[in-house]
């Protein structure tokens, strides 16, 4: 089963699963070289719901984002890794600086982030909120991060 999805397939899978009863669950970011932390966050995720939908920034947008050096992985190699992990059931993507639009489209019963993101400040909650759902932050454990994981290689491995 390919679980990579357009945002209009995405929608209407959304739209099956709240006939069905089922508690979605809604997270976003780069997910760019998937580490330890990455997975565990999922993990959490998908325990708080039903179903998991993971938003992937797109390649322009995280370059937006993170600068012209990023991603290191393509959203397609980006999008099949995160895929294949067991915590996802859907993954769409989005070419927006924020996933204010999908959220809006989707209206998750849940919104998770990063508990780096103060709640007021995550994007989608008023919408999540007015429409019955939570929004909720997961801690790091690890304290692992892409930008680290680059920032070990370019010492390690300088000329």
């Amino acid at each position: 089963m390919n679980n990579i999805k357009s945002r209009s397939e995405i929608k209407s899978i959304r739209d099956q699963l709240k006939k069905q009863n089922k508690k979605v669950v809604f997270t976003n970011g780069c997910f760019d070289l998937i580490h330890s932390g990455h997975v565990d966050y999922l993990v959490k995720a998908k325990e708080m719901g039903d179903i998991l939908i993971l938003a992937l920034n797109t390649d322009s947008s995280v370059k937006r984002i993170k600068g012209n050096n990023r991603p290191i992985l393509m959203q397609d190699e980006r999008a099949f890794i995160v895929s294949n992990l067991k915590p996802v059931d859907y993954v769409t993507f989005f070419e927006e600086d924020t996933p204010a639009e999908i959220i809006k489209d989707l209206i998750p019963d849940i919104l998770v982030k990063g508990a780096d993101w103060a709640i007021d400040k995550i994007v989608g909650r008023q919408i999540v909120e007015a429409n019955g759902g939570e929004v909720k932050t997961i801690e790091f454990v690890n304290h692992q991060s892409t930008s680290n994981i680059i920032n070990i290689i370019k010492e390690r491995y300088k000329s």
